[in-house]
């Protein structure tokens, strides 16, 4: 059974540095795509569409990112391959949301930016940014 556990989320001030993990068991997903997506907030109640933040290509360890959070978000992946990184700087209101982590079954650019290229969903962990 795949598992996937994000960690790192919390209250941090605008302006500040965060980093989040995610790590996945149950499977190998070395040479597979990684990424994380984000929820966030509508009206204070439901959550709005995941929509991608970062993705990591299993072919080449190629960081793909959304246009908004591009030259402030840097996604890596460790070693053992099942474990990657999403470090956020000068994080903004804006970034305030769920982040969620997933991982696919295949490499490559196809589909790597799109929730549809991806199997494998954690329960996400909460980032809040204050002002």
């Amino acid at each position: 059974q795949v598992k996937m556990v994000e960690s790192g989320g919390g209250t941090v001030e605008t302006g500040s540095s965060l980093r989040l993990s995610c790590t996945a068991s149950g499977y190998s997903f070395n040479q597979k795509n990684m990424a994380w997506f984000r929820q966030a907030p509508r009206n204070g109640r439901t959550l709005e569409e995941r929509t991608f933040v970062a993705a990591i290509n299993g072919l080449n360890d190629i960081g793909w990112y959304e246009e908004s959070v591009k030259g402030r978000v840097t996604i890596s992946r460790a070693n053992d391959r099942n474990t990657i990184v999403l470090t956020m700087d000068r994080m903004e209101p804006e970034d305030t949301a769920l982040y969620l982590c997933a991982a696919a079954v295949y490499g490559g650019s196809y589909n790597i930016d799109d929730i549809g290229g991806y199997a494998f969903w954690g329960v996400g962990t909460q980032v809040t940014v204050s002002s």
